[in-house]
């Protein structure tokens, strides 16, 4: 992918959903970062099912606590790996209340002192809650990446890196969002469907998958 493709790369993403979000369910900012921590090799349909009652039952860090790991564990026995990511995400509650007042920090380097959360959740947070310009690099932002040529890299911090050097200012605060969902719905992994892909022009891809007979 050229320079002079990633513009109209963007635009006609951003036409087709000019106001992208999140498909994980959440209230708070707290929520979010819960989300995302248990949305890790998970789908986010499966995280949903299961904070639909979380939340209800725990929404602060002090609530969640107060559940107790085998309660917790009681609401997320549906989402893989459970166990630790309820250990997880109980230490992380307690790190919130004990040094952070019960908020969420607004710093990448605080966030990823929290347990189990790496960079890639830092950068959800850090972009979906607080308008930072981040890319969080999944499965499907580093396939998107790659196939198309706007980013290609070996790892997904080469492509996060790559990202944030290519994408226009004006398109960064979404970005995230609209490769996310381009690499779910349309450009998939086992057969991109290029016969329907608004951005196909200006993708590297070759050759095109053609429609199914």
């Amino acid at each position: 992918m050229t320079d002079a493709d990633i513009t109209p790369f963007f635009a006609t993403l951003q036409a087709a959903n000019p106001s992208p979000q999140s498909e994980l369910e959440y209230s708070s900012v707290f929520e979010l970062l819960a989300a995302v921590l248990l949305s890790a090799q998970a789908t986010d349909v499966g995280v949903n099912k299961a904070t639909r009652s979380l939340f209800v039952a725990a929404p602060t860090p002090q609530a969640m606590l107060a559940l107790g790991l085998e309660r917790l564990e009681g609401y997320i026995r549906t989402i893989g790996l459970y166990r630790t990511k309820a250990r997880n995400l109980l230490e992380t509650c307690r790190l919130l209340v004990e040094r952070h007042g019960g908020q969420v920090p607004r710093t990448r380097e605080e966030l990823e002192a929290l347990p189990g959360v790496g960079r890639k959740t830092a950068n959800v947070v850090l972009n979906v809650a607080f308008g930072e310009p981040t890319m969080a690099v999944d499965t499907h932002i580093f396939r998107v990446s790659n196939r198309t040529g706007l980013a290609p890299g070996k790892d997904p911090l080469q492509v996060e890196m790559k990202l944030l050097q290519r994408v226009p200012a004006a398109y960064l605060g979404d970005a995230h969002h609209w490769l996310i969902l381009h690499g779910r719905y349309v450009c998939v992994a086992r057969l991109p469907q290029c016969w329907r892909c608004a951005v196909r022009a200006w993708c590297d891809y070759q050759p095109k998958t053609p429609p199914p007979q």
